[in-house]
């Protein structure tokens, strides 16, 4: 794995993204980028925190707010 071409990769994609027709791929994006800090960081959370994390993402999901297998396979394709 190389990981220099892969963040130039990503880099250049990401320069290339003219439009975000759909706010939840930026989101994504933020959140995973928050997560790395969080798994490197070697700071544990707390169990509260982990169940307000959970909760959050329980409601995201009864609102909808979220992609089928189906969809990320379809978006997948297109990049």
């Amino acid at each position: 794995m190389d990981i220099k071409a892969d963040l130039k990769w990503i880099q250049k994609e990401l320069k290339e993204l003219k439009e975000v027709k759909d706010p939840t791929f930026i989101e994504a994006i933020k959140n995973m980028l928050q997560y790395r800090k969080k798994v490197y960081s070697e700071e544990r959370i707390s169990i509260e925190q982990y169940n307000k994390e959970l909760d959050e993402s329980i409601a995201q999901v009864e609102r909808g707010e979220f992609y089928t297998q189906e969809e990320v396979e379809k978006m997948a394709k297109e990049w």
